[in-house]
């Protein structure tokens, strides 16, 4: 049995408010950020915490979700858009909906283009949601919007 760390609604809302508070002196130029990192979308890596620590997040930003397609050494990802905070953190997937299936993150990946500054609660589904609830596979993200760069000389 492993470690397992959660964050928990207090964190979440620090997140938020860390986002909202980081928008001032930020240049207009939206970011690429590959979920993970080098670490990839894949069972068993703390997508909370990696989302936690790589933020803040903008409006047009983009996140590219890259895994495997299923073979027999690799269990199939995907990536599903949650309704609320409640679904993500009970990795209710009743309401959610597909963005990538099994094969979209082969190659360059899955793109997602953050244009609406709203929640936005990602997951893995694979295994009636076991990916979510013991694999970690979710994160929240909440983009803010860019100020402009006003300099007078």
């Amino acid at each position: 049995m492993g470690f397992r760390s959660e964050i928990g609604y207090t964190q979440i809302i620090f997140l938020l408010i860390l986002g909202t508070v980081s928008v001032l002196g930020v240049g207009n130029m939206a970011k690429t950020i590959v979920v993970g990192g080098s670490e990839g979308w894949r069972f068993g890596f703390n997508y909370t915490v990696w989302a936690f620590n790589n933020g803040p997040y903008y409006l047009n930003d983009t996140l590219v979700f890259k895994y495997d397609p299923p073979n027999s050494t690799t269990h199939p990802h995907n990536v599903y858009l949650l309704r609320d905070f409640w679904s993500y953190r009970r990795c209710d997937m009743r309401r959610a909906k597909m963005i990538g299936n099994v094969t979209d993150g082969v190659g360059e990946g899955l793109k997602v283009v953050l244009k609406r500054w709203q929640p936005y609660y990602f997951a893995c589904t694979e295994r009636d949601g076991y990916h979510c609830n013991q694999g970690q596979m979710k994160f929240p993200i909440f983009p803010m919007p860019r100020c402009r760069n006003t300099t007078h000389g």
